[in-house]
């Protein structure tokens, strides 16, 4: 990851920053982070997604989103990002109002249905998606949270139950992938 400022920014002054670059960027301890572009393969997975949800109708295309809707989270380590950027977001249709202005989903608003994470290689980026970014989506009360791993080839499906996720499955090859909030999705991990 790479630098990009220097003084220290506040929550606050980020959200009302205008980037005049097309970079994402996290903002870890008060720095801007920018994020690398994503892999060729996590890009394929996150749009492969995106068609099955469109094409079995479950989602219309406007609610569903591809690694440029930005989730702000709580920290709850020292060395953890005040935002994310989802490989894969399904939205609820009051969030095209609150979007607006900003793809942005804040603390005060309602959760998204669906996250989904792409796992890169690297044990960085495991712990990451398996630990960090699990305690962060459970706090902001996201219902059902993704963990796509293409190494393992597996896809681990997270239900939220009071504040913390419980485990659904870990679904490989054949075996249909069974998700509470869409059971009728027909879509294998192969």
């Amino acid at each position: 990851m790479i630098q990009t400022h220097q003084q220290k920014l506040t929550f606050e002054e980020y959200l009302n920053s205008e980037s005049d670059t097309d970079n994402y960027y996290e903002l870890i301890d008060g720095e801007l982070i920018a994020l690398p572009p994503e892999s060729e393969p996590n890009c394929f997975i996150a749009r492969y997604l995106l068609f099955a949800f469109v094409s079995q109708g479950l989602v219309p295309l406007r609610l569903i989103s591809t690694h440029e809707c930005e989730v702000i989270v709580p920290i709850l380590r020292e060395s953890d990002a005040a935002n994310r950027y989802p490989d894969l977001i399904i939205l609820n249709p009051e969030h095209i109002m609150l979007t607006a202005n900003r793809m942005t989903i804040t603390l005060d608003m309602p959760p998204p249905r669906l996250v989904v994470e792409v796992v890169s290689p690297g044990r960085v980026a495991r712990e990451r998606d398996y630990d960090c970014k699990r305690t962060q989506y459970a706090a902001i009360g996201i219902p059902e949270y993704w963990i796509v791993d293409p190494q393992e080839q597996a896809v681990t499906v997270l239900q939220l139950e009071s504040d913390r996720y419980l485990e659904v499955g870990v679904f490989r090859g054949e075996g249909a992938i069974c998700s509470p909030t869409f059971p009728q999705l027909n879509l294998t991990v192969q």
